[in-house]
């Protein structure tokens, strides 16, 4: 009995913990547009269509770099016999940072 009552109180302030965080982040940012429009000042900054579009662009190229990383690592693990913790963390990571450095290279053309 005692475990459940312990993880349901975990889990309760879990939630809790994450419904206060976005909270206090809407809030804020909701009081810092209404700071900027009461002063006059141009609120167009936070007008994000265009960097919406690129940061979904980001993180779908890294989450199939991921993928990718996932798919070769078990590929060494299985075939060439490599230890399995360095095939899938060097994978990931190696195919990670090649999707963002390409993210890199597609966000500076599209900018010229």
């Amino acid at each position: 009995m005692d475990e459940i009552l312990r993880d349901m109180i975990v889990s309760v302030a879990a939630f809790a913990g994450i419904f206060g965080i976005v909270y206090v982040f809407l809030t804020a940012r909701n009081r810092e547009r209404m700071l900027m429009i009461e002063k006059g000042r141009d609120a167009s900054i936070f007008d994000l269509k265009g960097r919406a579009q690129l940061q979904t662009l980001k993180f779908g190229m890294l989450f199939v770099g991921i993928a990718l990383g996932i798919l070769i690592g078990n590929i060494l693990y299985k075939k060439f016999d490599l230890n399995k913790e360095v095939a899938f963390f060097s994978m990931i990571f190696l195919f990670g940072g090649f999707s963002l450095i390409a993210h890199f290279v597609i966000e500076r053309k599209l900018k010229n």
